[in-house]
């Protein structure tokens, strides 16, 4: 490789790279936003283990979607586009689990119940495989 690949390399990565950590933060701005507790104060200030658990588990499936989209995009925009797609169906899981499969589990996430936490960060880790393996073409 040439030493003019090699900087055009770099720069790919650096532009996808950068616009990961973006849509990491946003989407930990939207996942928050969406949900009804506040898990940034449940985490720092009650140590709220499966608040942790919960939000961990959903920025881990996200990463997971937003790492197929890399590997799987054709161009940047692509990848900003799956990007968006991934960001939306993590978004969904966490709204179907509220409001279909565990109607409680915000209560039961600000009360601590640690297996609330696990079951939200199984599903959002299981939601965001399945959302990179179906990001091909």
């Amino acid at each position: 490789m040439d030493f003019q690949a090699l900087l055009i390399s770099i720069a790919n990565f650096g532009s996808y790279f950068g616009l990961s950590l973006l849509f990491v933060i946003i989407f930990i701005f939207v996942y928050s936003f969406l949900t009804p507790h506040d898990e940034w104060k449940l985490i720092k200030n009650d140590q709220n283990t499966a608040a942790s658990i919960g939000l961990g588990g959903a920025i881990i499936g996200f990463s997971i979607a937003l790492g197929g989209a890399a590997t799987n995009s054709v161009s940047f925009i692509d990848f900003a586009t799956w990007g968006l797609v991934a960001l939306i169906a993590q978004s969904l899981a966490f709204a179907m689990v509220r409001f279909i499969f565990m109607p409680k589990i915000v209560a039961r996430i600000v009360a601590n119940e640690v297996s609330a936490g696990i079951i939200l960060a199984a599903i959002s880790l299981a939601v965001g495989v399945l959302n990179s393996a179906c990001m091909s073409y």
